[in-house]
């Protein structure tokens, strides 16, 4: 999932104070480190939207399971947001900032059960495919802490995406 629109990576350090070099690939990681974020934040709202509206007879099921997502994907958007400041360059304001670093999401747009499970598994795939592609940009820039983040978001979005897939079998 790429984005359509360039967000603003700037850093966060204060005036007065050497600024350290800015490693080459730098801004790029941040730049999709954001966009990750962005996306997280997305896949918290859908998942704890499709956890209130889903009706179907695996109700207790995926109601379930879906709390386990938003609840993970709050965690792992605070991760990615930390990493981010830890690197000393700043997160968007507000959800604006973060709506502008993404597109390319698939909103929901049916209360058929079905068809709202198949939207998130599309961009919770697209969300372990971007962690997947940040980490050998982490690697190139030396951010270890990065590299590991990214391996276990990979993991989770599959994870998720292999429960989804079995979730919609049986349907």
């Amino acid at each position: 999932m790429e984005s359509g629109v360039a967000v603003q990576v700037q850093t966060a350090q204060p005036e007065g104070l050497g600024a350290a070099p800015v490693t080459a690939g730098l801004p790029q990681l941040i730049e999709q480190l954001i966009l990750l974020a962005a996306l997280l934040k997305e896949l918290e709202t859908q998942s704890h939207l499709i956890h209130l509206n889903y009706e179907g007879v695996n109700f207790l099921e995926v109601h379930r399971f879906l709390k386990e997502q938003y609840e993970a994907h709050l965690e792992q958007f605070d991760q990615v947001a930390e990493l981010v400041r830890s690197m000393d360059f700043w997160m968007p304001l507000c959800s604006c900032g973060l709506k502008d670093a993404v597109c390319g999401f698939r909103h929901v747009d049916s209360h058929d059960g079905r068809a709202m499970l198949v939207t998130y598994y599309s961009n919770l795939e697209a969300m372990g495919y971007l962690a997947k592609a940040i980490e050998p940009l982490a690697q190139s820039v030396g951010a270890p802490d990065a590299v590991n983040l990214m391996a276990e978001l990979v993991g989770a979005a599959f994870k998720g995406s292999w429960f989804l897939k079995s979730l919609l079998r049986g349907c």
